[in-house]
């Protein structure tokens, strides 16, 4: 007989953020591109603020793992024309987060060639395939009307 481990507490279950974590990404990305963006732009959103890191985790035998965001990350898609509407609203607000992912980026190979990549490109031209936005729960909500969940 196995015997099933919780996998939250009662109070965990019901913890609703002030916040909403989204990554959207581009309907054209291959797989591991997907992966990839999805990776770099939720390391992003991870710096953005101290309290989105919870604590470490530690397993049964004492075995010490690296901390994790608190809250959870939905994963949507969108084309072109919304990711763009998205970061030009998304920029628009003092109280959202942002981060963004260019076409380019899938061609440099260090962080100086990746911020170099996007500084050589006026913000109306970025070539987006992804964000990741934290925000206002009701406000990154209207900015995503169109996305749909990741598949």
């Amino acid at each position: 007989m196995t015997t099933a481990l919780p996998t939250s507490t009662p109070a965990e279950q019901t913890a609703r953020f002030d916040t909403k974590v989204v990554v959207l990404l581009g309907d054209d990305l291959a797989a591991w591109q997907e992966l990839n963006v999805t990776a770099f732009l939720i390391s992003g959103i991870t710096v953005s603020a101290p309290d989105l890191i919870g604590g470490p985790y530690r397993d049964r035998d004492g075995t010490t793992y690296l901390p994790m965001l608190r809250q959870p990350v939905l994963v949507m898609t969108g084309n072109s024309d919304l990711l763009r509407s998205v970061r030009d609203r998304a920029s628009a607000r003092d109280d959202v987060a942002l981060a963004v992912y260019t076409r380019e980026l899938f061609a440099t190979g260090h962080d100086d060639a990746n911020r170099a990549a996007v500084a050589a490109v006026a913000t109306a031209d970025l070539d987006l395939v992804g964000l990741a936005l934290r925000g206002p729960r009701n406000a990154v909500d209207r900015m995503l009307k169109g996305a749909r969940m990741h598949a």
